[in-house]
């Protein structure tokens, strides 16, 4: 018998404190704190638990730190095909957004520069909304500008599961 070894992404229930919040596909409420997550290497994680997030030099939103309310999207970061589940972890976080933008289409005014003061105001966060057209998921996605808005609450890594079969016979 053919046993295969794959990985699912799990996460304990969890409190939230007073203050913070679970939220959907609604657009955040400017001033709030959100649970959110972020996908990355387990090398890269230690970096960032060591010196902080950083904001990526650019990317759909520009420069910023990219998370999602998502953990099945944040699983999947980095987008890679040649790294493996067991090297991916996703930390859990949560996020005090500040002012938010909606960045709702391709090619909208505000989609690279919403944290310029020179564009009209400032905001600390795009955020995409799902089904937007901005990302191949579909899933929403969050960009925030300062990653001192970022507090890590904890690491989450996949689940070693052995599944049984032949490969050739489903």
């Amino acid at each position: 018998m053919f046993h295969q070894l794959c990985y699912s992404w799990e996460e304990d229930d969890f409190q939230l404190l007073s203050g913070i919040e679970r939220i959907g596909h609604k657009q955040p409420n400017c001033n709030k704190t959100y649970v959110m997550y972020h996908g990355t290497t387990r090398t890269i994680a230690t970096a960032i638990r060591r010196e902080g997030f950083r904001q990526s030099s650019d990317g759909m939103l520009g420069r910023g730190v990219y998370l999602s309310r998502d953990l099945n999207k944040a699983s999947r970061y980095p987008i890679d095909p040649s790294l493996p589940d067991s090297e991916r972890v996703v930390f859990r976080v949560e996020v005090n957004v500040g002012n938010v933008i909606a960045i709702n289409y391709q090619g909208h005014p505000r989609q690279k520069n919403w944290h310029d003061g020179r564009y009209g105001e400032v905001y600390d966060t795009a955020w995409c909304p799902p089904n937007c057209g901005m990302t191949r998921s579909g899933m929403e996605e969050d960009c925030v500008w300062d990653p001192s808005r970022i507090k890590i609450v904890k690491c989450i890594t996949p689940t070693p599961r052995q599944m049984s079969g032949n490969p050739f016979y489903k």
